[in-house]
């Protein structure tokens, strides 16, 4: 299981990371908006590996056969493995080359919420959040946390899904030869 894990785990990471470094130098010319559809189009492509994973895992270790526990196992190890390559990217890419990121993102965020007619009060407290987000995100522990969970939930879902669709066990010997016998 190690093998087929590490493997799969370690191509998605690559994946999703790749596509990050490639989206993130053109963010002022995406948008933000455009951009986190790239981000989780990039990380659902990346977490396909997780079907190919566990059906490796099925086809070549399991005889063709694999249990949903079995296969949530597989295939959530895999989304783990991915996940954390993600993070450790974007640490490094975000505390080495792109430092004034979330001094961006916090300003599109702000000119959105005077954009939408709300109170000034309302506009004031949301900036306060902003505000206070942006303090929490320059601590790395805060912010690998917080981009763990960008990926994280999506390769938990594909995980689920994969486990399900894959998941195939022996017949019953007896069963079928009750239903051979009746025809």
């Amino acid at each position: 299981m190690k093998k087929t894990v590490l493997t799969f785990g370690l191509i998605s990471g690559a994946i999703s990371s790749a596509l990050m470094m490639a989206f993130l130098p053109f963010i002022d010319q995406i948008g933000f908006d455009r951009g986190l559809i790239l981000g989780y189009t990039a990380i659902v492509l990346s977490f396909l590996l997780v079907f190919f994973g566990i059906r490796s895992y099925r086809e070549n270790i399991g005889g063709g056969q694999i249990s949903f526990g079995k296969a949530f196992s597989v295939g959530i190890l895999i989304t783990l493995i991915s996940s954390l390559i993600y993070v450790i990217v974007w640490l490094i890419v975000y505390f080495n080359f792109m430092p004034d990121f979330f001094d961006k993102y916090t300003n599109y965020m702000i000119a959105n919420v005077r954009a939408s007619g709300a109170l000034a009060e309302q506009v004031a407290r949301e900036v306060e959040n902003i505000n206070n987000m942006k303090a929490l995100y320059a601590n790395p522990l805060f912010n690998a946390a917080f981009t763990f969970l960008e990926p994280f939930p999506v390769g938990l879902i594909i995980t689920l899904i994969s486990a399900a669709v894959l998941k195939k066990r022996r017949r019953d010997v007896s069963s079928e030869a009750e239903l051979v016998s009746t025809t």
